[in-house]
């Protein structure tokens, strides 16, 4: 019997290999039960180019923990930062998880802020 853990990094795997032929930038999505969390990865994958959370102090006061208002100013806060550094478009990588909720408010709002995907 397989553990939802390993299905979901199997399904997150196959995601990654499509947009390792992409060679662009990568917004990257982890959920958990008390937190959402965004990176934008460079095309090698090998650095971590922006990062935002709802652990940050300043996400702290605003909307907390894991609701759908927190990951749409997750999602506003990663898009803000990505094109400060000249970052335009991005692969959507939702690591497994369903495009619905949370994961789908932070990419709505990042697509809001400017970013492209």
């Amino acid at each position: 019997m397989f553990d939802r853990n390993l299905q979901r990094l199997r399904r997150a795997r196959k995601t990654r290999a499509r947009i390792a032929g992409l060679a662009a930038a990568r917004l990257t999505v982890h959920r958990s039960n008390s937190h959402i969390y965004a990176q934008v990865i460079d095309a090698s994958g090998a650095k971590v180019l922006a990062a935002a959370s709802t652990v940050e102090p300043e996400a702290r006061k605003g909307a907390r923990g894991a609701n759908v208002k927190a990951a749409v100013e997750v999602g506003r806060r990663i898009a803000e930062r990505a094109k400060k550094l000249g970052i335009e478009a991005v692969a959507f990588d939702r690591a497994g998880y369903k495009f619905h909720g949370r994961v789908k408010a932070l990419a709505e709002a990042a697509r809001e802020a400017g970013l492209k995907f």
